[in-house]
């Protein structure tokens, strides 16, 4: 089957005319030029797939230097147009001289036809593999725009939400490691994007792994990838999150659940920046900028033994702080009024306004789930309102519990663990409303139980 389109340029008419009842065996259209002078107009109007071009023009010259020049000139078109050059003086240091400045190959006449049209579909194959990297390219960065588009977020005007901004775009624009701490619901993945949105990684995609739902025996595998057979459910090769994240940013949310022993094979990862899959020996070089979060003490954990000293060194370049809500109480209402803007349009609700005795009910709380609790409590109210202005009873929010004496004299652990009992006693044994009340996943949830024996 005919495919391209193939442009000639050759000065000897008795060569063209050969050419001519040759390629149109093999082309779906052959341009045939008996002087280059014309070539870079016939480019913009016809758009060759391949360009066969002779060395020599000049009668007497065979140097080899016109070809060069042409060459180049096609090479400002299009420096990934294949072209094919083609003289009757075979010249190694010349031929090594064109393929240096771009040519596809080389051909010497008199040639060989089968030979000749080979070397022109193996450089028309060229072309189409080269459009559809192109393309492919063009497609990843379109999904990579979406996925990191520059979504909607508030940061409020609180002095500690200004310092954070001011240190975030600083670093944002660097290849540090950043680690983000915060408790539960403050925004550490917000943050997170948002530096990956400001990074000049940001045309390239965000990957996020929850460290806490990723189980000790599939943890290698979902990180570094693996080859078909290494284990009984692997049937196919498959990249895993640090390839995934080639050229990128990756982002391993709640490190601190991670287990002691897997910590030192993230660390070797990091340190090398090479993956090998499991069930390979090959090792698979990756660049990626790497953000951390987690809401624990990782130098506590140092401490206590349960995370690495040497990881921490790793992923702590930069420390950013989420402050809790309770914190910056100043921001709640600019807050509430960015939730409700967001859900009143996403409701068909629009022109829905916050009351004063409503401002000052949010204020008044503790926001023990932070900023996330404050967005749900903010789409419910607006789902359950019948008026047009939210008041102080449109928002159902947890009883506040005085703080137990007790927790003064208790160490963290203790402190984790009364929570977590107290939690499931509440919720009768619901492991999944426990997880959301405590702002954890299920998994590091369980984990937690096995470690306190409850």
């Amino acid at each position: 089957m005919k495919k391209g389109c193939i442009l000639v340029v050759d000065d000897n008419k008795n060569v063209l005319s050969a050419l001519r009842i040759l390629l149109e065996s093999y082309f779906q259209k052959v341009i045939l030029l008996n002087s280059p002078n014309t070539l870079v107009s016939q480019l913009n109007d016809n758009r060759p797939d391949v360009i066969l071009l002779d060395m020599n023009f000049s009668a007497g010259i065979n140097s080899g230097n016109e070809g060069l020049y042409w060459l180049s000139e096609i090479k400002k078109f299009d420096a990934e147009l294949p072209v094919v050059l083609f003289t009757a003086y075979a010249d190694i240091d010349l031929a090594v001289s064109a393929l240096k400045q771009g040519a596809s190959d080389f051909v010497v006449k008199p040639w060989d036809n089968a030979k000749l049209v080979a070397t022109l579909q193996s450089a028309y194959s060229l072309r189409q593999s080269r459009k559809e990297v192109k393309q492919l390219r063009e497609k990843q960065t379109v999904i990579n725009r979406e996925l990191n588009r520059d979504k909607a977020f508030c940061w409020g005007q609180s002095e500690t939400m200004r310092e954070l901004r001011s240190l975030l775009s600083k670093v944002a624009k660097t290849d540090a490691s950043i680690l983000i701490t915060g408790e539960n619901g403050t925004g550490k993945e917000v943050i997170a994007r948002e530096i990956h949105r400001l990074s000049v990684r940001s045309e390239e995609v965000l990957v996020t792994v929850d460290m806490g739902a990723v189980s000790e025996t599939l943890f290698e595998s979902e990180l570094f990838g693996h080859v078909k057979g290494s284990f009984t459910d692997a049937r196919t090769d498959r990249a895993g999150k640090f390839e995934a994240a080639d050229g990128g940013t990756l982002f391993l949310d709640e490190i601190g659940n991670l287990n002691y022993a897997l910590q030192a094979k993230l660390l070797s990862v990091i340190q090398s920046r090479q993956v090998v899959r499991v069930g390979d020996n090959k090792p698979i070089p990756v660049d990626i900028r790497l953000i951390c979060a987690t809401n624990r003490n990782l130098e506590q954990s140092v401490l206590n033994g349960e995370f690495r000293e040497d990881l921490l060194y790793r992923v702590n370049t930069i420390h950013l702080e989420v402050p809790a809500l309770r914190d910056r109480s100043e921001d709640i209402p600019e807050l509430a009024e960015f939730f409700l803007l967001k859900y009143s349009g996403k409701y068909d609700k629009k022109g829905l306004t916050l009351s004063k005795n409503a401002i000052q009910k949010l204020k008044e709380y503790a926001w023990p789930g932070n900023v996330r609790e404050l967005q749900h409590a903010m789409e419910k109210a607006v789902i359950l309102c019948d008026g047009t202005e939210l008041q102080a009873d449109d928002f159902y929010l947890r009883k506040q519990e005085k703080k137990s004496p007790k927790l003064a004299n208790m160490s963290l652990e203790d402190a984790e663990k009364m929570l977590i009992e107290n939690s499931i006693v509440k919720n009768n044994g619901n492991m999944s409303a426990v997880a959301i009340e405590l702002g954890i996943t299920r998994p590091t949830l369980y984990s937690k139980i096995k470690k306190y024996d409850l």
